[in-house]
């Protein structure tokens, strides 16, 4: 088979969408100077180099990487990836914030397991689906085996909790399953089934209910749950047409939280207004379309899932966390992708863009702009 070059505009698309980012993460990173405890210098390096350092290398090792070998392994990565999110439930290994157990801390270094097993389950569901697509309509062979293997990872990541991940986990599984040709009636009653389980939630564990009733009313309660959105639309209206200027928000110092978190996209709208924050979604927007345009031409049923998996997983992240700085969506605490802070979050998602330009080398026509 002709080995084609990768696809040069999902690649500088890429490119500018990490540049840009880092430039957006070292201005927000300032708004840890006023305060405690919280080191500049220390965010920005391990930012830089376990998260574009580490991730460039991973993306340009993965993209010359055949694709096809992930099949071999996709099993035992999905294991693996399961077992190393098991383990922030060991003591003295996991670590706590905000009333969530999501990270493994060993010595100084910290990271997110979820990450992993986000690339570990879009791997082995691309490997399932491909390999029963002459049963993906039965729903004892196809729809019931695929919400057992979602149910696994739900179970994880809900006893963390982190529902969000977790939510759009199952939206790229369900976009996986539609292109591998799953009936659409067991999508909707699988779209009931994930409707009951969220009411049932929202009634166990009352901050789901809050971030309902917040996302709804965020009036109601200012200076308690429905600070974060009223501090953020702040920053946006801020902005104005034209923003502030770059560095020069206000919100990121004391006001925001988590300013280089999921606030983070307030904090680039306040600096660089209507007209930078339209752009930084138009970058979003051709990121999604020319990653499934090249799902549209793989090679294969694997290639096209893999692709299909992974910017689904990227895109609703990003349009969730923007949405809900704008008021539009329920707040997630979902990061920003390339751009939030986080260095193993940035290591796997341009792993994921490794693998999507991997696939772009085997196309059936020549990608055309």
């Amino acid at each position: 088979m002709r080995v084609k070059p990768i696809d040069k505009v999902l690649l500088v698309l890429v490119i500018t969408l990490v540049a840009f980012g880092f430039l957006i993460f070292s201005s927000a990173s300032l708004g840890l100077l006023s305060r405690n405890g919280a080191n500049f210098s220390n965010v920005a390096f391990n930012q830089f180099l376990f998260g574009i350092v580490g991730g460039g290398i991973a993306m340009f090792m993965m993209s010359n990487i055949y694709y096809r070998h992930l099949r071999r392994f996709a099993f035992y990565i999905f294991i693996a990836s399961l077992i190393l999110t098991l383990m922030v439930f060991i003591p003295d290994l996991g670590t706590s914030h905000g009333g969530a157990t999501r990270w493994i801390e060993i010595g100084n270094f910290s990271f997110q397991p979820a990450e992993i097993l986000k690339l570990g389950f879009i791997i082995y569901m691309a490997t399932w689906l491909s390999g029963m697509q002459q049963h993906i309509r039965s729903f004892m062979s196809g729809a019931l085996p695929f919400i057992g293997i979602v149910g696994v990872v739900g179970a994880i990541m809900l006893k963390q909790p982190d529902t969000d991940t977790f939510l759009i986990m199952a939206v790229a599984g369900t976009a996986m399953f539609i292109t591998a040709g799953g009936r659409w009636r067991d999508v909707i009653a699988m779209g009931v089934l994930i409707i009951v389980l969220l009411v049932i939630i929202a009634f166990l564990r009352p901050y789901i209910m809050d971030r309902m009733t917040t996302f709804l009313h965020p009036e109601n309660d200012p200076l308690g749950n429905g600070y974060q959105i009223q501090q953020s639309l702040i920053a946006v209206g801020s902005g104005g047409i034209s923003g502030r200027g770059f560095g020069q928000s206000i919100q990121k110092f004391e006001y925001l939280p988590e300013p280089i978190g999921d606030s983070i996209f307030a904090v680039y709208a306040e600096e660089f207004g209507f007209i930078g924050g339209a752009f930084l979604i138009l970058l979003f927007l051709g990121f999604t379309f020319r990653g499934y345009k090249i799902a549209a031409r793989a090679n294969d049923m694997f290639g096209t899932l893999l692709v299909v998996g992974f910017m689904t997983l990227i895109a609703c992240q990003a349009f969730l966390n923007i949405g809900a700085m704008l008021g539009v969506a329920p707040l997630s605490g979902l990061p920003l992708p390339f751009i939030s802070h986080g260095g193993t979050a940035l290591l796997t998602t341009l792993t994921m863009i490794g693998i999507v330009l991997n696939v772009s080398k085997y196309q059936k026509k020549n990608l055309r702009a």
